[in-house]
């Protein structure tokens, strides 16, 4: 066979799929190569991934739980002490981010946030005494999900708090959050000393009746159509809510004006909302779950509906296997540190706030968030290839979360089990950094994936329900 030559005009470009080894020597060399994210199937031998993905019932499920998931229309309506709305919930009870754990297996920024649940909730004075009401028994533990709720990091809600009331009328479920504490010693990681008390309770009696009034004054707010503005404004709703916040600002305002008990008071609320740039991520959290509350519970479907981790184990759970978590070990978070901290001193990845990433916003609209890089590491380059991939793991488009750096493409949403498994591709997830000791707060920024175990086991648990049915 004779050589072939190229002509000299023609530019080299390569289609790589392997190790990036290849692909940056030959980047360094200026040759444009176009990475594929391929990887051997995890359990490629086993019966139940092929049996789902043979199964046109599977597809069926999938489609019918995404286009709920996208048809969800989140709305606030109210603010309440979660006492009064949140069902079942009481004042021994506190509920955290991630799957079921005991207090014996939580990690630090959890412990700390329980002491300081309990500090102000009036049922322990310190810290000693507050493990000793724990190690009793008379307190008990749940996962935020398990209520239709959800929080940040440590995510603990206690009765007293008052959550962000979620409304979706065309499935018919309320979800809830907490109110963001702002940023440096919050419970959320872990502090509880007098000024984090301080605060949790001049939000109880001040910031959330506030918001309430204005809220129901204005009849409630659509959430999705305002997440979806803010996406084209460069947040990814998940950590970076810059635009988001100041769109809520903006229309809440001038009805926190109008009902507010005095023009000091009312200062002060703006102020803290106009200081706190991730103000509407737990509200941002809350509308995300009422979407995967929507697509829970359809028989055989292997969208992913729940993604959280405790500090200690990360869990999913999967529209067509009911309540059952599918755990895995939480993982290290690989991103940028603040100065003088290092990954000596991160806590394991923590909170509800996957949640994100579970209904196609977060780390997988980055492409449309690139200055998230500053904040998590990387370059927009890696933000861009983010999205791409997740399109592969992925059921659908959501048209109304459009990227503008993808010509307007819809963001990516519903995370296949089956296809995490087959292309062993794990979803990409951006996130804060916890100290691993509780108030010590957060020390970086950066991005994970979850362990792989979580996914095989729930190919293999709906395999078996399939076989059953």
């Amino acid at each position: 066979m004779a050589d072939v030559h190229l002509p000299t005009t023609t530019p080299l470009r390569v289609i790589h799929v392997g190790a990036d080894l290849f692909a940056d020597a030959l980047a360094a060399q200026n040759v444009t190569v176009t990475r594929v994210a391929w990887q051997p199937a995890a359990g490629a031998n086993d019966d139940a991934l092929s049996l789902l993905l043979n199964d046109v019932r599977v597809e069926d499920a999938n489609q019918q739980a995404v286009q709920r998931m996208i048809g969800a229309r989140p709305r606030l309506v109210d603010v309440r002490p979660a006492r009064e709305v949140i069902p079942g919930m009481h004042r021994h009870l506190l509920l955290h981010a991630g799957p079921p754990i005991t207090w014996e297996r939580m990690s630090g920024p959890l412990r700390g946030a329980i002491i300081g649940a309990l500090i102000y909730e009036g049922l322990a004075t310190d810290q000693e005494s507050a493990e000793r009401l724990v190690t009793s028994g008379e307190i008990a533990f749940a996962p935020c999900h398990h209520y239709h709720a959800v929080g940040p990091m440590a995510g603990v809600i206690s009765a007293s708090m008052p959550v962000q009331i979620i409304e979706e009328p065309i499935y018919g479920n309320q979800t809830f959050s907490t109110l963001n504490e702002g940023l440096g010693r919050v419970l959320r990681y872990g502090a509880n000393n007098a000024e984090v008390i301080n605060r949790l309770r001049w939000m109880e009696q001040v910031l959330g009746p506030a918001l309430a009034r204005a809220i129901r004054a204005m009849g409630g707010i659509e959430i999705k159509a305002m997440t979806a503005q803010a996406l084209q404004m460069g947040d990814e709703c998940h950590n970076r809510n810059k635009a988001a916040t100041s769109l809520l600002l903006r229309q809440i305002a001038p009805a926190l004006v109008e009902t507010g008990n005095s023009n000091q008071e009312t200062a002060r609320v703006l102020r803290f909302i106009n200081s706190n740039d991730h103000f509407y991520l737990n509200l941002s959290m809350a509308a995300c779950k009422a979407a995967a509350v929507a697509a829970h519970g359809i028989p055989f479907s292997s969208v992913v509906t729940t993604m959280a981790r405790n500090g200690t184990d990360f869990g999913i759970r999967v529209s067509g296997l009911g309540e059952n978590w599918y755990v895995g070990p939480a993982q290290r978070v690989h991103g940028l540190y603040f100065s003088g901290f290092s990954e000596q001193d991160a806590n394991p990845d923590i909170g509800d706030s996957t949640i994100s990433e579970t209904v196609g916003i977060g780390a997988f609209v980055m492409a449309a968030a690139p200055a998230i890089v500053q904040f998590i590491g990387g370059t927009p380059a890696d933000a861009l290839r983010y999205t791409l991939e997740m399109y592969d793991i992925t059921v659908a488009e959501d048209t109304q979360y459009q990227l503008p750096q993808l010509n307007f493409r819809g963001a990516p949403v519903g995370v296949d089990v089956r296809q995490v498994v087959r292309q062993n591709l794990l979803p990409i997830i951006n996130t804060g950094i916890a100290h691993r000791l509780p108030g010590i707060g957060q020390v970086g920024a950066g991005i994970v994936r979850p362990p792989m175990i979580s996914f095989v086991s729930a190919v293999q648990a709906l395999g078996i329900e399939l076989q059953k049915a």
